[in-house]
């Protein structure tokens, strides 16, 4: 049994539409990127531009990705079998490929691990269940549930993967990116690095 307040936050999220995020966040592509067999992504810095990569561990093996472009940076069909998902290591790592070889990249998703959930400056990302086994993402600026303000102006149901199994949800480090990847697909939001440039102060 639930709670006539958990059916009504139930209902309530049911209703509203998937909402693009609001500026400065802004879609990397045009449409979700297509990773067959996702288990899982972790992020990483690029050295010289400082721009978020993307790690991607799948059954066809690894790649890498500018969070700011999109574009793909670097690819491996072939990793070493004993690092190849990340369970095989207790934090859930996998070896950084392309410009970020040597070092180790922390994966979320299917072995466990998580992402970055907040921002420094305000943002919150929740997943959500209403329609269990599917997944929900919400982002806010109104420090997450019970989101008592009108849907689109301070929180945003930004994706539905009734489609495909969620993997994992969250933000870099430097929370200039956000990611959702499912076993389907990746989907990035990007906004400016600037700090005055961030947030609310920005939004049009």
């Amino acid at each position: 049994m639930i709670s006539a307040y958990q059916r009504q936050l139930r209902e309530r999220f049911l209703e509203v539409p998937v909402a693009a995020p609001p500026a400065p966040w802004r879609p990397v592509l045009d449409r979700r990127t297509p990773v067959g067999g996702l288990l899982g992504i972790g992020f990483a810095m690029a050295l010289g531009t400082g721009h978020d990569l993307v790690m991607v561990v799948s059954y066809d093996g690894h790649g890498l990705f500018d969070a700011t472009t999109g574009e793909k940076i670097a690819r491996n069909r072939d990793p070493e079998p004993d690092t190849s998902t990340p369970d095989a290591v207790p934090d859930l790592s996998c070896p950084g490929l392309g410009p970020i070889a040597g070092t180790q990249v922390r994966i979320a998703g299917l072995f466990g691990g998580g992402l970055h959930t907040t921002t420094a400056d305000g943002w919150t990302l929740e997943v959500i269940s209403p329609e269990w086994p599917n997944d929900r993402v919400l982002l806010s600026a109104d420090g997450g549930m019970p989101h008592n303000g009108p849907h689109g102006e301070q929180w945003w149901h930004i994706f539905n993967s009734d489609y495909s199994t969620l993997r994992a949800a969250g933000f870099s480090p430097s929370g200039r990116t956000l990611a959702v990847a499912t076993s389907s697909d990746l989907t990035l939001w990007t906004r400016p690095g600037d700090e005055a440039e961030l947030r609310t102060g920005e939004r049009e």
